[in-house]
């Protein structure tokens, strides 16, 4: 005696489910590289050093969608955080308006000052550094929703 079965499948409904899926998956994904984007963010401001707070009140975080790719930029458009992140090494400070240098406690005006140059002092790159550990946290949440 022969034992048979059968089944049927509708590959039209599996493949509407597949993508309403993976759309999902890449709706999540999305969500999760903003959110890295942010504690990146949250992170390079706390570690910025702090004068007048012109410079940590300036980081950003920002993200664009180009289709297949998701790109997210975490930055600051002030003149000088180049310098802060970097250093500066030593150089001559000029007068910009007037034709000396003057500060109260100088003997005198001066034409230029030796300046030492600055330590750096990185706030950006170590919080870009932990972005990959971040994202695949926040990737494996969006896995565990998705589902």
């Amino acid at each position: 005696m022969a034992v048979s079965g059968s089944f049927s499948m509708d590959a039209r409904s599996f493949e509407r489910g597949l993508r309403r899926w993976v759309g999902r998956l890449s709706t999540e994904s999305k969500r999760a590289a903003d959110r890295t984007g942010t504690r990146v963010q949250n992170e390079a401001r706390r570690l910025a050093p702090v004068d007048t707070g012109r410079l940590r009140s300036s980081i950003v975080s920002r993200s664009e969608d180009h289709g297949r790719t998701y790109d997210v930029t975490v930055g600051t458009n002030v003149n000088y955080a180049e310098h802060v992140e970097y250093g500066t090494s030593p150089h001559r400070i000029y007068p910009r308006r007037a034709q000396a240098l003057y500060w109260p406690g100088a003997a005198h005006p001066v034409a230029y000052v030796d300046h030492p140059g600055t330590a750096p002092h990185p706030f950006l790159r170590p919080a870009i550094a932990m972005a990959e550990v971040w994202l695949r946290e926040e990737l494996a949440r969006a896995g565990r929703r998705v589902r």
